[in-house]
């Protein structure tokens, strides 16, 4: 039982460190790509890659899958077609204090659903610990400054920040429900391949209204790591943390994500780093420290 939290609670760290790496990418090339088309090269590339190594897996799966077909539509339409999607589309409309005081929702919705369709207890251990994890983030993207807060404007972007965190709660859930007869890898490609097929047409109809974008050794580059790493990888991770964790306790270490992506923007890109970054990583893990202690 022990070694099995270890190992999803190392799995739930690896994913948000690569999910970091995303995060970058993502606002760095959020001027050259429309938001549909983003989406669909990242899971195109993971499913083009992944689906080949499973094809047997889901055939042998088929009869069971066929009887789950609907949860697995509703789990690649949550976790895959729109989630990624609308942060996309969320970041060419909103501001980065925004999106950062919305994403800290997410891990707040699925402890809520979590307990209400899993019966997940919320120990005040848990309950402290992602209220400290949100000042974290409150400090990282205000910077300390009270004014900012206070002066928030919210634009469309926002709504959709909203409920891609909610989305991300169903899909964490599902997962957790997943049947038993069902492997993870099946799991995984039947959502990315169910997931995919809409982005693609969306994308092509999306070309028709979007300033033209020409495919660049920077986009190869981006679309590789976030197909094969932000999705492939770290879904492979996530949804092995869920199950073995649960969706709640996976759910907090998503406030690591400023704390990787801060340092990875540092490295890559120069960005500073203010004592207020401090601040927000030390309340950061001191909060997914206390709500991942179980007394």
């Amino acid at each position: 039982m022990l070694q099995s939290k270890s190992l999803g609670l190392a799995h739930a760290l690896l994913a948000v460190i690569i999910w970091s790496g995303n995060f970058v990418i993502a606002s760095s090339f959020v001027d050259d790509l429309p938001p549909v088309t983003l989406a669909a090269l990242r899971w195109t590339t993971a499913t083009v890659a992944f689906l080949p190594f499973v094809l047997g897996r889901i055939r042998s799966e088929w009869p069971v899958i066929r009887k789950n077909i609907v949860i697995l539509a509703i789990a690649a339409f949550t976790g895959v077609t729109v989630f990624n999607t609308l942060i996309y589309a969320s970041a060419k409309t909103t501001d980065t204090v925004n999106m950062a005081l919305l994403a800290s929702t997410t891990p707040v919705f699925v402890v809520i659903l979590s307990r209400i369709f899993l019966g997940e207890r919320i120990s005040a251990f848990r309950a402290v610990g992602l209220a400290v994890a949100v000042c974290g983030m409150l400090a990282i993207a205000t910077h300390g400054d009270l004014d900012v807060l206070l002066n928030l404007t919210f634009r469309i972007g926002d709504l959709g920040m909203l409920l891609a965190g909610l989305l991300w709660a169903v899909y964490s859930i599902l997962v957790k429900k997943r049947p038993t007869e069902i492997s993870q890898l099946s799991y995984l490609g039947m959502t990315f391949f169910i997931g995919v097929i809409p982005l693609i047409p969306a994308a092509l109809i999306e070309q028709l209204y979007c300033p033209q974008w020409q495919m660049t050794p920077g986009i190869v580059g981006a679309a590789l790591y976030t197909g094969l790493g932000a999705s492939l990888a770290a879904f492979f991770l996530w949804n092995s943390a869920v199950t073995l964790i649960g969706p709640g306790t996976s759910s907090l270490f998503q406030y690591l994500i400023p704390v990787f992506s801060g340092i990875t923007a540092y490295i890559l890109l120069d960005q500073p780093v203010t004592p207020w970054h401090g601040v927000g990583f030390v309340l950061i893990f001191t909060g997914v420290l206390l709500a991942t202690r179980q007394r």
